[in-house]
Order: structure tokens, then sequence, then C-alpha cells
């Protein structure tokens, strides 16, 4: 009797080896994994609700990282493992074009995938963004388009910029951090691309983006330790140190150099110059 015990239990422990060496496509329950970001937006269409939600109050000019799930409506409950994918379009008066984008990825929730945006300019009465999700759940694929509103930062701050380079290629580079920067060491990030067509935008390696920042109000003093921006494959962004030595505005100089140290927009600061045409702005 003691053996057979034994082999029932290691049959049993088996099975459960088994089951949970499987993935997953139930939902992980939690009681609200969003909870301490704002919705932005949701789209209904299809019986689903796909909601996006971000740290801030709306979309606004620069990066935004959003975080979407979709529900479904009769059941009440959120799709494990939605397939994503995401289409920004600005609707101007004379043209339309997309804007940078990341692909969506998952998140430690299996309901809820995770990206950014970015955009190069904000809607007004007569120019418009809009959102359109290509999107499957269990083995159907389906589509929803919404209008989006994208206004400026609540600060007024320069945290995106559209140039041209030496190389005659349109480019949109936009700072992702520090989101709350504080005196002195901040660790910097930015993304940026280069526009294919109207319609794409692919992601620049292997550049350098050089780092500067000045407090023009305190006589165009810089800070010390800051470190340039250098591409990241891991985090697919450029990563640097930024250094302010106090609180107030600043001015992040910045220059673009491409893989070959050619210098493809911006200037030093000097005593004749005092400011780089290509710039970031925060203050704190």
């Amino acid at each position: 009797m003691k053996t057979i015990k034994l082999i029932l239990a290691s049959i049993i422990l088996s099975m459960g080896a088994t089951s949970c060496s499987k993935e997953d496509d139930s939902p992980i329950i939690e009681e609200n994994p969003m909870a301490q970001f704002n919705m932005v937006s949701q789209m209904e269409a299809n019986g689903h609700t796909v909601e996006l939600y971000a740290d801030g109050e709306g979309f606004t000019t620069g990066y935004n990282e959003i975080y979407i799930r979709i529900k479904d409506n009769d059941r009440e409950t959120y799709f494990a493992n939605p397939k994503i994918t995401w289409t920004p379009m600005m609707y101007m008066q004379a043209m339309m074009h997309t804007g940078p984008k990341s692909l969506l990825g998952a998140t430690e929730n299996n309901t809820v995938l995770k990206g950014y945006l970015v955009f190069q300019m904000a809607g007004n009465e007569d120019e418009y963004w809009d959102l359109t999700l290509n999107y499957k759940v269990e083995g159907t694929e389906y589509t929803v388009k919404k209008n989006i509103d994208v206004n400026h930062p609540t600060d007024g701050k320069q945290k995106v910029t559209t140039f041209t380079g030496s190389d005659n290629v349109k480019y949109v580079l936009a700072m992702v951090s520090p989101q709350k920067p504080k005196e002195g060491l901040n660790n910097m990030a930015a993304v940026l691309y280069k526009m294919e067509s109207m319609k794409e935008f692919s992601l620049v390696e292997n550049y350098t983006i050089t780092l500067d920042p000045r407090m023009t109000s305190m006589g165009n003093h810089g800070s010390p330790n800051n470190k340039d921006l250098t591409y990241d494959a891991t985090s697919q962004m450029y990563q640097g140190q930024l250094s302010l030595s106090m609180t107030g505005y600043w001015k992040l100089n910045l220059k673009v150099l491409n893989e070959s140290g050619e210098l493809l927009k911006g200037e030093d600061v000097t005593e004749e110059n005092e400011a780089s045409s290509l710039y970031f702005e925060l203050e704190f």
C-alpha cells in the first residue's frame, strides 16, 4: 500500500510539472495592473474595447510611452497575449504623414503590451492625428481607428525636434528621459529616427549625440561630468548622462554625428555662439 501511494504521488507531481511548463494563455488576474496610469484613449469596435494608458494625462508632442490592453465586452475580461501593430497618422491641410513608433512588446502582465509613439507636432482645429490598431486575439484579426488629441507639453519645453541633416536626410530626435530631472547626474536617453518616406520611419543606430547643457539665465554656464549619448542596442535608444548643477531652466545643446563622426546637425557653444540650433529644454 505504501508503495502504491508513493507511485501515485510521483504521477501527480509529474502531471503538475508538465502543465506548468506549457504557455498559459489565460489572463493573469490582478486587482488592476493599470491603476497607476491614466487612460488616454479607448476605442470600441468588434465587441471589444481597446484601452490605451500613459503616465501623463494625454498624448503630447515628443516621446509617449503607451500601455495597451483589449477587453472582451461580453465576458468582461481582457485578452491574454494579444498581437497588436499600430500606425499614427497626421492629416495636414496639404499632406499627411506618420510618426516614429516602436514595436509593442510584452509586460509582466500577459494582457498588457507596451511601446512608444513619437509625435513631431501638435494637432489643431484643421490638422489632426489618428491612430490605427491592427490586432489579433483568439486567432481572429481586427482593425480599429480613432482620432486622437496631441497637445504641446504643459511646461511648453521642447522635447522633440525635426531637422534635415547635412546628408539631406530628414530626422526626428526625441528626448526620453529624464522625465523628472534632479540636481546632480541624471541618466539621459533619446531616440533618433530617419524619415524614409511620409509613411515610414526607421530607427537610426550607431550615431553619436553630443551634449552641452547651459543655464542661459546664469551667464550661460555649463556643468561638469556630462556624457555624450551613444547607441545602446538593448534598449534601442541613445544613452548618456546629464549633469544639472542647480535648479532652473536649462537648454540642452546638441550635435548629431553619424557613424563616421561627420557632423549632421548642431553647433558648438562658444562666446560668439550662445546656443546650438539643435536642442532640448527642461526646467525643474
